[in-house]
């Protein structure tokens, strides 16, 4: 379970310094060069004269070539360090910059400072930048709303199932996940040009997802304060979601703070009439972002402690 040991360490610099503005501009950052990887395969491999068939073939290529070629160079980098100590330390300094721990943070704490000051445009263009509805049709609520709902979702996306396939098969694991989740977010989209090309990335995304969104919402349940009735809403609610894992750590967040999330919504020239998760709640306000973000730190810091007898084992053995 070397893994465990690397995760804890790479969470560890991440809760410490996020991935500073400095260093994105040095060198951008590990995700953005498999998004370029992704974007070059795309006008590559994604023809529009093609049928649906044959894009589907070609997005299937494209995912697996991404996610192998990721996971491999990860594992190069394993074979290279040193073993022990030196070489965990150095693993976990590679893993860091794929846990977005803090960086969702920073985000979703930008859309609360405004909105609790009653500055609700400046909360409106925080909120863009972390979801996809039209920002100019919602309210207070519709962006509190919106915040939970993308601390929620990218709590799994962005931290759990990193931490989950890194402490199962070490770096390679985390890396490798990353590269589903950027392939989901580039090209696994019901848009004309990627509805069949990026078939392939979005069902490979589900079933990476399947365990991390469950895992999430339990965390959150585990540490709401009243965990069997987050756990009662989450198994009633969580498959009224569009997504098969998204709905999971939305509705334990919902129930873990007493509102209610997802619900119709607008995304520009279009509205999507969504059902709501913990409806018979209350619309949350400006204060329960703050409330959502705490839940969110007892969350993570529940896995780390469960990540600590894992590590345990491998330390006591070295």
């Amino acid at each position: 379970m070397t893994g465990a040991v690397i995760m804890l360490i790479g969470l560890g610099i991440d809760a410490l310094i996020g991935w500073p503005n400095a260093l994105y501009a040095a060198i951008r950052h590990p995700v953005v060069w498999i998004g370029q990887v992704i974007g070059w395969l795309d006008s590559w491999l994604n023809l529009t004269e093609t049928d649906a068939a044959q894009r589907r073939i070609a997005g299937l290529v494209a995912a697996l070539a991404v996610i192998a070629l990721s996971a491999e160079l990860a594992a190069i980098l394993v074979w290279a360090l040193p073993k022990g100590w030196g070489g965990w330390i150095a693993a976990g300094a590679l893993a860091w910059p794929f846990i977005a721990f803090r960086s969702l943070s920073d985000h979703v704490r930008a859309v609360a400072r405004p909105l609790v000051a009653g500055d609700l445009p400046r909360a409106r263009g925080a909120v863009a930048m972390i979801v996809g509805r039209d920002p100019n049709q919602l309210d207070e609520h519709g962006v509190a709303r919106a915040a939970l709902e993308s601390l929620a979702e990218n709590a799994s996306d962005g931290v759990v199932a990193p931490i989950f396939w890194g402490a199962i098969f070490g770096l390679p694991g985390i890396v490798g996940y990353k590269a589903i989740n950027t392939l989901d977010s580039m090209i696994g989209h019901r848009t004309p040009r990627h509805e069949a090309f990026g078939w392939a990335a979005a069902k490979i995304d589900d079933v990476a997802n399947l365990i991390p969104a469950r895992l999430t919402g339990l965390l959150f349940a585990a540490v709401s304060g009243n965990a069997r009735h987050a756990v009662a809403i989450m198994r009633r609610d969580a498959g009224l979601h569009r997504s098969p894992n998204a709905g999971w750590p939305e509705a334990a967040m919902a129930a873990g703070l007493g509102v209610r999330l997802s619900g119709p919504r607008v995304y520009h020239d279009r509205v999507a009439d969504e059902p709501w998760v913990n409806g018979e709640a209350p619309d949350p306000a400006a204060g329960d972002i703050d409330r959502g973000l705490a839940l969110y730190r007892r969350a993570v810091a529940l896995l780390a402690v469960i990540l600590v007898p894992l590590a345990a084992t491998v330390l006591w053995g070295a």
